[in-house]
């Protein structure tokens, strides 16, 4: 079953637990209620918003990813539960005995395999997208010669035009990125806990002060799927993160993605990809399988 993603934005909420249900209340007065058991990500978007500990601890017993947005509407930071898996000690072994043969190996999938969808999006859009093609034959173990950054300076270029810089704190369309791919990184490294994956154990990241170096290597060849939502709106003359804009961007988790020839919504493919990543640790797989994008 997919996991609902749900938005608080909306003023003052006071947020509870019942009989197993996240109540939301205003004034004193109860407005929704939805059961947790039906929650993957919960973004919290309102600095007046105020929580229980009981519901804090039974958002992560249930394995959701829980968002909190500062003052500029940015995500700021990620509650995950500390164990997602009964396995959990066996996959981290796997991860920390990955020889940087394998790593090197698997980062080289994941860059060809974002460099790929990114063709796609610019193809889609009716953007050249050959070169990048050819560009993601060309990623060698480890990427050396770093085809991911030259491969997102002709991507960018050509998406949202030749004066677009892709800057976190840059003008539109960067505040759309910038959610849209906060909301990704949540539901991805939720995936990779619940898949008992350790977070910090990254593939390629590995700054010392990034809990989520996995989810953000991971989550690399699925970015595209945030930046062909982002295009329509670009293309629709969109700049403000309105709370119409956040729903679309949030829709991306459901949005349908290829997996192995069926068609899954990426949070439940993102499972089955950490799956995928954890045969390949373990010798019984000798790549990634990944989600592929969907356009109509």
């Amino acid at each position: 079953m997919i996991k609902r993603v749900v938005e608080i934005s909306s003023g003052p909420t006071n947020l509870t637990l019942r009989h197993s249900q996240l109540i939301l209340s205003r004034d004193g007065e109860e407005i929704g209620q939805v059961p947790i058991e039906d929650l993957g990500v919960l973004v919290v978007d309102d600095r007046s918003v105020t929580y229980t500990n009981a519901l804090l601890c039974a958002l992560l017993a249930n394995n959701v990813s829980v968002v909190v947005c500062g003052e500029n509407h940015v995500p700021a930071g990620l509650f995950l539960p500390m164990e997602g898996n009964t396995v959990q000690a066996e996959v981290f072994a796997l991860q920390v005995e990955a020889m940087p043969r394998l790593k090197n190996r698997l980062w080289k999938e994941i860059v060809a395999e974002k460099i790929r969808n990114q063709a796609d999006v610019l193809m889609q859009g009716n953007r050249e997208g050959a070169v990048l093609v050819e560009m993601a034959k060309r990623v060698a173990a480890g990427d050396p010669e770093n085809m991911e950054a030259r491969a997102a300076v002709v991507y960018w270029q050509r998406l949202f035009g030749g004066d677009f810089c892709r800057d976190r704190y840059g003008y539109p369309p960067n505040n759309f990125l910038n959610y849209g791919y906060a909301v990704l990184r949540a539901a991805v490294a939720r995936a990779v806990v619940s898949s008992g994956l350790h977070p910090s154990l990254g593939i390629h990241h590995c700054n010392k002060y990034n809990a989520f170096a996995l989810a953000d290597d991971l989550m690399e060849p699925v970015r595209p799927m945030v930046d062909s939502i982002v295009y329509q709106m670009w293309k629709e003359g969109k700049s403000e993160l309105t709370k119409e804009e956040k729903a679309r961007l949030l829709g991306v988790l459901s949005s349908p993605v290829d997996w192995q020839g069926q068609n899954f919504p990426l949070m439940v493919a993102l499972h089955h990809y950490m799956a995928s990543l954890k045969r390949a640790l373990a010798g019984e797989e000798k790549g990634l399988y990944f989600p592929r994008l969907v356009f109509y």
